[in-house]
Formats: C-alpha cells, sequence, structure tokens
C-alpha cells in the first residue's frame, strides 16, 4: 500500500506524521521522501544510506557545423530551452525537460543528447525500516524528474510512506499520483483551513482517496472539522498543541521515538487509512 503524506502549507507536521507512521510501523515499512527541494526525514530517522545515484536528464547538444539554423528546433521546444540566431544556437539546459522532440525533429540530425546531472537519490534502512529520498541539487528549478527517480525505488511489498512537499505544485502531484491514498495533514487556522481546501482539489483531481489529520488542535475553534464534514472527508487523526511536541520536533526526534505512547495511535491510524482505502475502492467499483 502507498500513502501519500501531503499539506496544503508548509510547517503543518507533515514530516512528523510521515516519520512516525513509518516508525510505529517498523518491518516492512518503506519511507520514500519526495520532499526533494527540502528533504529533512534524514533528520528523524538517521538512517545508513547504502546506495546513491545521480539522477540526469537528456539535454540537447547542437553541432552547429551540421546545423543550417532553420529555428525548427527551438519552433518546436515548448519550454523556450533553446533559441536560434542568425548563426548560432543558444540552449538553456535548467528550461529542458529532456523531452527530446528537438533531436527527433531536427532536419540535419544536427541534435544529439548529452545526461546533465540534476540531483541525486540515495536508498538506505533506519532499523527495520527502509528509506530513499531525493535530492534536487542548488540551482535547478525542476523537480519532478527527481520524484520520479525516487519513486521507481517504491517497493509495493510494503507499507510505503511518501513524505510529500507541501503545496499543490507540479512536484506535489508528481509525488501524489498513483497512491493508494492521501493523508492530508492540517492546522485549524484560517491559513491552514485555505491551503487543505487546495488540497483537496488537487487530489480529487488525481482521483486519489484522502482523509485529513489535524495538527495542533485545539489552537483554533473547528473550522477544519466543519470543512471536512460538509466536504464528506474523514478525520483520521487529532495531535493537540503541545509545547512537548514541538520541543521533541525542533531536535529531530520522531513523535514516536520522543513519546512511546504515541506509537499505538499511529499505528491505528494505519488500520483506519487501510479501512478508508478499502471503502473508497470498494465504493467504486460498486459504482
Amino acid at each position: 500500500m502507498i500513502i501519500a503524506i501531503a499539506s496544503g502549507k508548509g510547517g503543518t507536521g507533515k514530516t512528523m506524521v510521515a516519520t512516525s507512521l513509518a516508525l510505529a510501523i517498523g518491518d516492512g515499512a518503506q519511507l520514500v521522501d519526495c520532499d526533494v527541494e527540502e528533504p529533512n526525514d534524514h533528520i528523524f530517522l538517521r538512517p545508513t544510506i547504502e546506495h546513491r545515484e545521480a539522477v540526469t536528464i537528456p539535454v540537447p547538444d547542437v553541432n552547429e557545423r551540421r546545423c543550417t539554423f532553420c529555428g525548427l528546433c527551438a519552433d518546436v521546444c515548448a519550454f523556450n530551452a533553446i533559441a536560434v540566431l542568425k548563426d548560432r544556437v543558444l540552449v538553456f539546459p535548467e528550461l529542458c525537460h529532456g523531452c527530446g522532440a528537438c533531436c527527433y525533429l531536427c532536419p540535419e540530425g544536427a541534435i544529439t543528447e548529452r545526461e546533465r546531472e540534476v540531483g541525486v537519490v540515495e536508498v538506505g534502512r533506519a532499523g527495520a525500516v527502509d528509506f530513499v529520498a531525493g535530492s534536487l541539487n542548488l540551482g535547478e528549478a525542476m523537480a519532478t524528474p527527481v520524484i520520479r527517480e525516487v519513486k521507481r525505488h517504491i517497493d509495493r511489498r510494503k507499507t510505503v510512506i511518501v513524505d510529500v512537499a507541501p503545496g499543490t505544485s507540479c512536484p506535489v502531484v508528481e509525488a501524489v499520483r498513483g497512491s493508494d491514498l492521501c493523508l492530508l495533514v492540517t492546522e485549524p487556522t484560517p491559513f491552514g483551513l485555505n491551503d487543505l481546501d487546495l488540497a483537496v482539489q488537487m487530489v480529487r483531481k488525481l482521483n486519489v482517496p484522502h482523509a485529513v489529520v489535524i495538527n495542533r488542535a485545539g489552537i483554533a475553534g473547528d473550522m477544519v472539522e466543519d470543512y471536512c464534514s460538509r466536504e464528506g472527508i474523514p478525520v483520521l487523526l487529532h495531535i493537540p498543541f503541545s509545547a512537548s511536541i514541538a520541543r521533541l520536533y525542533s531536535t529531530g526526534v520522531a513523535l514516536v521515538e520522543g513519546m512511546p505512547e504515541w506509537g499505538p495511535l499511529f499505528n491505528k491510524l494505519l488500520e483506519d487509512v487501510r479501512d478508508q482505502a478499502e471503502r473508497e475502492y470498494s465504493g467504486r467499483r460498486a459504482s
């Protein structure tokens, strides 16, 4: 089973939920950190990295001795990664998505491809938990190639926890896509509710079953509870606003390690997630 842990905004406790859920499961769990622009699951799990591999994308390499400067490559590039001047071709590798259209369509065969490194994937273990994380190279604009490579290491024989970047951007969509259920972590504030609604719209577009975890419960009213009730979204866990929990998080200690009494609650969360996913898919099969 693949469980994505996402949030409409940053700072809601998404990583706390992802790491604690993985540690509560223990043997048979795989934690996949797809927040490649700012991965931090390793801080809480302290994994032993056994393997590293570069993530590359193909970018055009123009042989100007064969090029007639016809401009077709620039015309077909949807990302403006190539500009053709009178006697020169400019390539902007940071804009290239590696689609290969320019190379395929060049009438003179003047364009080949070379690999450009955009990030790295690390694979290892943290105790009984399998660990995979991606990291986007500094200055790179596109996270999705790294996320795709991280997800290639998903082991469907395990219970996979995918820690997703905050927001609803393309990297989030890529990380959530294909999950059996998405847990949306939010907080009971106006900002939390606004961004939760955006995240709900996203997972509905992706047709991914979803449920909510409310962190810092009790700091405001029932606005998130009321929203979830109206939208028919189950709330599976409440984590109270607590200085002790915040202190653990700030020192890089996972919740279930610093407060072992939370272990059974996260195991119950896993059971509820499985039940919710089964109900969702049973309902879809019936309809």
